[in-house]
Parts: C-alpha cells; sequence; structure tokens
C-alpha cells in the first residue's frame, strides 16, 4: 500500500476522543499518526496500520 507523510487516512475503528481521521506524519517499518480531532501522535509498525485504513483522502 502507497502511504505518503501528509496524507490523511480514516479507520476502521474509532480513537477513544471520538475521531476517526488521522495524518500520516512519518513513514518505514514504523509509521507514525496525529489525531486530527485531539493531536495525540503515535506509532505503530506498518502492518497494523494498513490492516486499520478504511479510506484515503
Amino acid at each position: 500500500m502507497n502511504l505518503n507523510v501528509g496524507d490523511i487516512i480514516i479507520t476502521k475503528k474509532k480513537h477513544p476522543c471520538g475521531g476517526d481521521s488521522w495524518e500520516i506524519l512519518r513513514t518505514g517499518a514504523d509509521i507514525r499518526i496525529r489525531c486530527l480531532n485531539c493531536d495525540r501522535q503515535i506509532m505503530l509498525p506498518r502492518s497494523r496500520v494498513e490492516k486499520s485504513i478504511k479510506k484515503i483522502t
């Protein structure tokens, strides 16, 4: 899957804050994403992020 820095992704499950939109901040083996609702940043393995994506905007 082609993911680039600056892409906005919609996830299948919502974040505890209620948001499901994330911005990609870093790519590689691990991907850093930022919740657009509460600005929380997390770093996850690429495989886990790719499984949880519903749509790339």
